[in-house]
């Protein structure tokens, strides 16, 4: 084991008691020792060197921790990783190179040819097409679920070969609330573990774990970075379930991996299992590694990740009170509107607030959408969302064009729907903005 891992492991100033989410994100992550770099520095190194032979080979038999090549881990990434943990509440973490590989690696991880998975209808256009159409072509299949459906009904979407579910805390960009504990009790009655993609509520305002799910994983591109500067992924396992209880539905985790003389993940490593494998096994075939600058800003984003999302959570809310009352406008889903039908879930998951991504339609249906967003000023027309400047998109046409009209039903994705990121400018100029691209409407 390194120093650099030492210290992280145990620091001789290490804070005893608990922190809360603002300190984490300022100081958790990076532990400097005496006379070393206060601010996280970038390892943009490839390699790292090492005395003799003995110690990069027990680096290589996973007999010892510590750095060897940036593919599989890099001392900057770790250090971000261990913050997005702590923010989380898990036990391990890793980073990838970007949303759509950490949810990748988190299905693929306990997910092979012949497998199952059970799919919440709402995510991510790109996730829902990962899942749905690639992952198929390597041989696993899943089934699309209401995830309003009753317990029963999930219940029945459940097959032998079932090995996880997967959803979203808030989905993009439906805003459907997910009933986590719902989700997690039926996952786990069928002994399966649940993985929430928790990007858009962010650890700020809701940790999955608290509420029964195994395995969380984020697009650090959005609010984590929030500047729209960097491309990345992060999955945290909770530790929580018991992977060894189940070692023929597991195995993978739970039988020996020849290409690494035979270790079994969960006796060696416990806990850490599912990542230790997701590192060592799937970032070594795969290389969806995070680049160590790209893990350096996500960490300056990190440290104003508390600041930044109360203030867009505050705007959200202000802009959807707005076009709630507006003439032109059809309709406003936000969970944070009383007369939402998330409003209850959002308040019960997320009480400090749920995220700063609005949709609606207006009456001039999906022509007026075109107009109202060649209007704006403020906004701008891009491909993301949670960046700290206001953006704009049309689903149908933009990220979820791909998915045919049925599936565009299932993900809730209305023809006319405005996807609205609700930026940490000041919340009158958002909304000035809005009324001048509203006034032809």
């Amino acid at each position: 084991m390194s120093d650099h891992q030492n210290r992280q492991d145990n620091p001789d100033n290490q804070i005893k008691q608990p922190l809360k989410k603002e300190t984490i994100c300022v100081q958790s992550g990076w532990k400097p020792g005496n006379g070393e770099p206060r601010v996280l520095p970038i390892y943009q190194s490839t390699t790292f060197k090492y005395d003799n032979s003995e110690q990069m080979g027990k680096l290589f038999a996973l007999e010892e921790s510590g750095y060897f090549y940036t593919r599989l881990q890099n001392p900057t990434n770790d250090c971000v990783a261990a913050k997005i943990c702590e923010l989380e509440g898990g036990v391990a973490a890793m980073l990838t190179s970007s949303g759509q590989a950490a949810n990748h690696y988190a299905i693929f991880n306990i997910c092979e040819a012949g497998d199952h998975l059970v799919l919440s209808g709402t995510v991510y256009g790109g996730t829902f097409n990962l899942i749905v159409t690639t992952m198929k072509k390597m041989g696993i299949s899943c089934t699309v679920v209401d995830p309003d459906a009753s317990y029963e009904e999930l219940s029945a979407a459940f097959q032998p070969n079932t090995k996880c579910v997967m959803a979203e805390t808030i989905a993009n960009p439906a805003l459907v609330v997910l009933d986590i504990e719902k989700f997690a009790k039926v996952a786990h009655d069928h002994e399966v573990p649940l993985i929430i993609d928790n990007t858009f509520a962010t650890p700020i305002n809701c940790n999955p774990f608290q509420w029964g799910a195994d395995i969380v994983t984020h697009s650090t591109t959005k609010y984590m970075d929030g500047h729209a500067a960097s491309v990345g992924g992060a999955i945290v396992d909770s530790g929580n379930f018991d992977f060894a209880r189940y070692p023929d539905r597991f195995p993978g985790l739970c039988r020996p991996d020849e290409t690494y003389h035979g270790v079994v993940y969960t006796e060696r490593f416990g806990k850490g299992a599912y990542i230790t494998k997701a590192t060592v096994q799937l970032m070594r075939d795969l290389g969806s590694i995070q680049a160590p600058q790209n893990a350096f800003l996500v960490n300056i984003g990190l440290e104003t990740l508390h600041l930044r999302v109360e203030r867009h959570c505050a705007n959200a809310q202000a802009v959807a009170e707005y076009l709630e009352k507006h003439e032109a406008v059809a309709w406003v889903n936000y969970p944070g509107l009383p007369g939402n039908r998330y409003h209850d879930l959002a308040q019960k998951y997320m009480p400090k607030g749920t995220c700063g991504v609005i949709s609606f339609g207006l009456k001039s249906g999906r022509s007026g959408a075109e107009r109202l967003m060649e209007r704006l000023k403020l906004a701008a027309i891009v491909t993301h969302v949670a960046d700290a400047r206001t953006c704009v998109l049309h689903p149908a046409s933009h990220t979820h064009r791909q998915l045919s009209e049925e599936q565009l039903r299932e993900a809730g994705v209305a023809a006319d729907m405005i996807r609205f990121s609700v930026g940490i400018e000041h919340k009158d100029d958002i909304i000035a903005d809005l009324e001048q691209a509203l006034k032809l409407n």
